[in-house]
């Protein structure tokens, strides 16, 4: 591939690579305008999250044959990228004393039904570490909002195949990045209501700027 920014991973054809050639640019994208938006609200308290709906979960995590995590395409560009925007002059001080290899794998999560209900939690071989690690994944993303709306939580990048089913919401939402091709009109409004919410300060106040309302 041009530019030699992709290899090939076990069970990906060159299709796959130019379809995430696309995939890379807005996750790059994402990634910038979140930071854009970082720089100028936390001073403000608040904190920002972006939003991504993918197409097949496993582009995103999947499960080997012992039920441990694997990350899939979107995961490892999304971890390069955010790397990459990091080292970048115009944010450097938000990673400041930041240790970029720990910090790019902590900021980014997901929840997907098959961490509730497919094979790997029924494996003899799945351990108790991976279990505990979806939980925590779950409660955070699913239940604890008000924790993960806290500066000291380092979440902030949410990928999502079925939330909208699960009635996933979140009013710090400011980006939404969709990486699935959606034709349905009703689904894609459903999409963009996740981010056309009044945000919350660090003391849970709601803000009424419209400055810093734009989606």
């Amino acid at each position: 591939m041009p530019g030699g920014e992709h290899f090939l991973k076990p069970g990906e054809a060159w299709g796959d690579v130019d379809h995430l050639a696309v995939q890379r640019e807005m996750i790059r994208r994402t990634i910038r305008e979140h930071l854009d938006k970082e720089k100028r609200l936390r001073p403000q308290g608040i904190k920002v999250l972006s939003l991504f709906f993918i197409d097949e979960v496993a582009r995103y995590r999947h499960y080997d044959a012992d039920g441990n995590a694997v990350k899939g395409p979107y995961a490892r560009i999304f971890e390069e990228e955010y790397r990459r925007a990091a080292n970048l002059p115009d944010y450097r001080t938000l990673f400041q004393e930041v240790d970029l290899l720990c910090a790019s794998e902590e900021v980014h999560n997901g929840y997907f039904s098959i961490d509730k209900k497919g094979g790997w939690t029924d494996t003899d071989e799945n351990t108790q570490a991976n279990r505990d690690n979806a939980e925590r994944a779950y409660n955070l993303i699913m239940k604890e909002k008000e924790k993960l709306l806290e500066f000291d939580t380092p979440l902030k990048f949410i990928f999502s195949h079925s939330a909208l089913k699960e009635g996933w919401d979140n009013p710090n939402v400011f980006q939404i990045c969709t990486l699935n091709q959606t034709v349905s009109e009703i689904k894609k409004r459903q999409e963009i209501g996740r981010g056309l919410r009044l945000p919350v300060n660090q003391q849970g106040e709601r803000v009424f700027d419209e400055e810093v309302n734009l989606l």
